[in-house]
């Protein structure tokens, strides 16, 4: 039985000791390999700090400033309509017309009622002044001359209320030409020619204002707080340009001129919102676009080549040179972008050198050949010649 354990403890060890020894094989061989590994070449730049305006790229949607939706707010057929759907109308245009005959009418009686109770009243102010005249001589009673100045005033009441129905006939006779509120672009209509209306009918149509225009669009709080440290406050209006799905610019640019007051809980953004002069009307409502925000002031901040940056699941990095000039791995945090360049926040500093061309065939702490830019370029035109 002793016998047998010996024998396994022996295995055992035998097995551990083959591992180490094929261990310590292959990182012999890794070492060979990378002795013998040609360096790559590659190109080099130095960080510097530049003054430069921070931009921020952020998806964006066209809003209408007006979306009007067109309401009847009286009862009855509609009759005409004055227009076609994705027509352009003025403020004050008429729409539509919902039959006026039974409203035309109750505003003819209503006048008509009020000129009555004004001959009423007329007579009635003769008779109190002929009264007037009695009373003082006791021709007639002091209550034959209160009856008939009750009588006056009662008809001066009924003149105040007849005017106010003739007004509110006369309103409701002008809602028979439904007008627009506001100036822009007709959509689909709701309810055609023929059909009954009455204000709880829903919308006929809408109008979406088309010049100015606005356009929303969210930022990271991140983001947020950066572009808010470097122009000192927030309420600062700021240059926006607009860029259509096909990365076609937008002309004119806009401004931004509002933002939300509060951070969204369920993505961690901020809406803004621009403002577009859209006189062609080139932009439509509900159209996503892509906006690019600038700061107002510029920022002393280290700029990394966009070329130089790669990206992994821990996020972006960048391959700087030590001392010996063996490269290294360098996690980077941005901030925004600067034409060509990342704006860097955090991970480098003025004077860090970065591998910017060549990077593919980089491994940190092997060594590399830094050549210029054309030098790079040369051997890359003799690797590609083809073989004699």
């Amino acid at each position: 039985m002793k016998k047998n354990i010996i024998i396994v403890l022996i295995v055992v060890i035998l097995a551990i000791f083959a591992r180490f020894l094929y261990s310590e094989f292959v990182k012999y061989q890794k070492k060979q390999s990378m002795a013998k590994r040609v360096p790559p070449n590659v190109v080099v730049e130095t960080i510097k700090e530049e003054d430069v305006i921070q931009t921020l790229d952020a998806p964006g949607r066209v809003i209408s400033k007006y979306q009007v939706s067109i309401m009847a707010r009286i009862s009855g057929y509609l009759q005409k309509s004055f227009f076609k759907e994705g027509d352009y109308v003025k403020a004050g245009d008429t729409l539509f017309l919902i039959e006026p005959v039974e409203f035309q009418n109750a505003s003819n009686m209503a006048g008509a009622n009020i000129q009555n109770i004004k001959s009423q009243l007329e007579y009635a102010d003769k008779q109190l002044t002929r009264a007037a005249e009695l009373v003082r001589k006791d021709y007639i009673s002091k209550s034959r001359y209160d009856e008939l100045l009750a009588n006056r005033d009662a008809l001066k009441a009924q003149l105040k209320a007849a005017e106010a129905n003739y007004n509110d006939t006369n309103r409701n006779l002008s809602y028979t030409e439904v007008k627009a509120p506001v100036d822009g672009r007709i959509g689909i209509i709701d309810v055609t020619v023929g059909n009954y209306v009455t204000p709880s009918s829903g919308s006929l149509t809408t109008i979406n204002s088309t010049n100015p225009i606005y356009v929303t669009f969210p930022i990271s709080s991140a983001d947020y707080v950066n572009i808010v440290s470097v122009d000192k406050k927030a309420d600062e209006k700021r240059k926006v340009e607009l860029y259509f799905a096909n990365g076609t610019k937008y002309e004119p640019d806009g401004v931004q001129d509002f933002l939300d007051n509060k951070v969204d809980q369920s993505t961690g953004t901020v809406t803004m919102r621009a403002t577009f002069q859209n006189s062609e009307n080139k932009l439509l409502h509900g159209e996503f676009v892509n906006i690019k925000l600038y700061a107002n002031h510029p920022i002393k901040v280290p700029l990394v080549p966009l070329v130089a940056v790669q990206e992994n699941q821990e996020g972006k990095y960048v391959y700087t040179l030590d001392d010996k000039n063996l490269p290294k791995l360098t996690y980077i945090k941005i901030q925004g972008q600067s034409g060509d360049n990342w704006i860097v926040r955090d991970g480098l500093k003025n004077g860090d050198r970065v591998i910017v061309d060549g990077i593919l065939k980089v491994v940190p702490g092997s060594p590399v050949n830094i050549v210029s830019k054309d030098e790079l370029n040369n051997k890359n035109k003799l690797l590609q010649l083809p073989k004699k």
